[in-house]
Formats: C-alpha cells, structure tokens, sequence
C-alpha cells in the first residue's frame, strides 16, 4: 500500500465520521500505523499518538530501551497521587523510557500540566486507550494502569491502580 492509499484511507474515515456528525471524542483514537514496530515487538508498538504540541509520536521510538507506560486520567486521583513517584523513578532512571498515556482529552491535560508537571512525556490517548488498555491485559479498563515493557518490546510487568514505589523500583532494577 502506498502513502497515496494511506491518505486517502485517512481522508474517508475523517469524512465519514464528520459526515456522521461524530464527536470530537469519538474520534480520539490512538493512530495506527501501517505495521508492528519489529516482528516480536508487541503489537502496542505499532500505535502512535499525539503529544501536547499536537506531534505525532511512535510508540515504536522507545523500542531499545525499558518502557513503562502509565495510562491515567486528570480525573484519576489515585493516578494524580502516584504522578510524583513515577516522575522520581523517571530521574533516577535514564536507561528506561517512562510516558503517561493520557485516557484524556488534550484540553483536559493541557490545564492539568499547570498544576501537576512532570518531567517524563504524555501522550493524548484518548477514550480509544481504554481498548488498548484491555488488549494489554487490563480487562476491567481501571486507571492507573502501568504496563512494563522491555527493551525489545515484551511485556514484564502490569499493575493495575497506583504503583508502590519501592516495591516497582525492586522490580525496574531487574531490567537494567
């Protein structure tokens, strides 16, 4: 398939949900990309989404190093409260990848982010995460939801609601 097909693709399914008269909501899904990252990468890795500034991101860049990858929402509080704790393993550890997915509309984390920074990236998922989130084994839908990728892409770890701190540091220094 070429980028021609692609775009067009693009185009029918924009046209069709505004002549359906979708909401902005609905149409907060995660993009797709043509392929999985690498063959035994999992299938996550093929999904890219926005950042705050409204650029694409690959989830498939974080591949080669450790991944750990936070959905929340700016109306989680348990999600809120463990923010800080993740945002200390992110400086203490360099060698790993540490995103927040965002089960959350742009508005909604853009106001949020001026009260609660953090100094690892977010990523706007959407409503579209909470499927994703399913299909990476959290079948309730809960938040905070954190799942633990290795450098090559393979899930090691899942926790469902807040990390415990020294107990996920335990777990982080396996993977170095």
């Amino acid at each position: 398939m070429d980028s021609t097909d692609m775009k067009r693709r693009e185009f029918l399914r924009h046209s069709s949900w505004a002549a359906t008269g979708a909401t902005l909501a609905a149409m907060l899904v995660p993009l797709r990309l043509a392929g999985a990252a690498t063959p035994n990468a999992d299938p996550f890795y093929a999904n890219a989404f926005t950042d705050l500034e409204g650029r694409h991101v690959n989830v498939s860049q974080y591949l080669g190093k450790p991944l750990i990858m936070n959905f929340w929402a700016t109306w989680c509080a348990p999600c809120v409260k463990e923010m800080p704790d993740l945002d200390a393993l992110h400086s203490r550890y360099k060698d790993m990848n540490f995103v927040g997915l965002a089960v959350d509309t742009p508005v909604n984390v853009e106001k949020f982010i001026k009260k609660v920074q953090v100094s690892y990236p977010l990523l706007i998922g959407g409503h579209g995460a909470i499927q994703l989130m399913r299909a990476l084994g959290n079948k309730q839908g809960g938040l905070p939801f954190t799942v633990v990728f290795d450098a090559n892409g393979h899930i090691v770890e899942r926790v469902l609601g807040a990390i415990k701190p020294v107990e996920f540091e335990q777990r982080l220094k396996h993977l170095i």
